[in-house]
């Protein structure tokens, strides 16, 4: 058996739980950014609880991985200083409860992540048809994700699942199949954007609901995208080559999730807030078809389908 390379585990752990502790404390500012710009200004009635409650729920995921990783790191350290092998050897130890626990963590944290920008695949394009792949990429991702999960917590040390021993080829699929999910729907995202942006006489400016336009909501997504498709792929490589440096890329990802979600939300809403509004006979709205295009922050108007991207 080839044993894992790159950096010992004791120094992986250090590394992982400080990097993700500064992206945690970047992604709770963000969070408050995106329940401000989603409430602010606003009646109880035009609110989009459902962004806020999974908003909440990254967060809330953000904060269990991360609390996990502070208190292994802890254990490690200073509860289970003395046992023989030391620190190496307890981060070594997958059959740790708390080792579990992160795991489920960050699958929870990856389904919601790709759940929700396949979500606003649809509400942009209104037709199932269009969305079907992710769709059908998600429910993969959920199958591949249930075994990943059985076969880790069978897994013996951590060579069986750096090097697949135990939960066979479950890992890598799992990989493709959420940064495959990811891209598509986000590139059918922005390909819509940039469709009716191509396709409306250029001196009318096509702002989204929340006033701004859509050549910079098409930017948002793109840049979003980019920093969880790199990251995930660097995760990816550092697996396939088994480099205990994926942990550190892991514990990167659940704070990243959030922060991808958080960045649509804040980057449009001090965009609409710095942008003056022109006059309306100057505007016209985003259409699809016969519907106006719901933007990353506000509902639909009365009487029209409520929704967000």
């Amino acid at each position: 058996m080839a044993s894992p390379s790159g950096i010992g585990l004791a120094l992986v752990t250090i590394l992982s739980t400080s990097i993700e502790c500064i992206l945690y404390g970047i992604s709770f500012v963000m969070f408050g950014g995106t329940v401000w710009a989603l409430t602010h200004g606003r009646p109880k009635a035009e609110i989009n609880w459902s962004m806020v409650l999974v908003a909440s729920i990254l967060t809330i995921l953000s904060t269990i991985h991360v609390t996990v990783d502070i208190q292994r790191l802890v254990d490690g350290f200073v509860t289970e200083a003395d046992i023989p092998g030391g620190p190496t050897v307890f981060f070594a130890d997958v059959t740790q409860r708390t080792f579990l626990i992160k795991c489920v963590v960050y699958v929870l944290q990856t389904l919601l992540g790709d759940a929700v920008v396949t979500y606003r695949c649809y509400v942009v394009w209104h037709r199932f048809t269009i969305v079907l792949l992710p769709v059908v990429l998600w429910c993969a991702t959920f199958v591949i994700s249930v075994g990943m999960i059985y076969h880790t917590m069978h897994a013996t040390d951590i060579e069986d699942v750096l090097l697949l021993n135990i939960n066979g080829n479950w890992v890598i699929p799992f990989y493709v199949l959420t940064m495959a999910t990811n891209a598509l729907s986000s590139a059918l995202l922005a390909y819509r954007i940039w469709t009716m942006n191509r396709n409306v006489p250029g001196v009318i400016r096509v702002l989204s609901r929340s006033g701004v336009e859509a050549k910079l909501l098409f930017r948002v997504l793109i840049d979003s995208a980019l920093l969880y498709t790199l990251t995930l792929f660097a995760l990816l490589t550092c697996y396939a080559y088994q480099n205990t440096g994926q942990f550190i890329v892991l514990d990167m990802m659940t704070p990243i999730i959030s922060i991808t979600f958080y960045t649509v939300l804040v980057r449009i809403a001090m965009a609409r807030n710095n942008t003056p509004r022109p006059p309306p006979a100057v505007l016209s709205p985003l259409r699809f078809a016969v519907r106006v295009v719901p933007s990353p922050l506000e509902p639909a108007f009365s009487g029209a389908r409520r929704s967000s991207i």
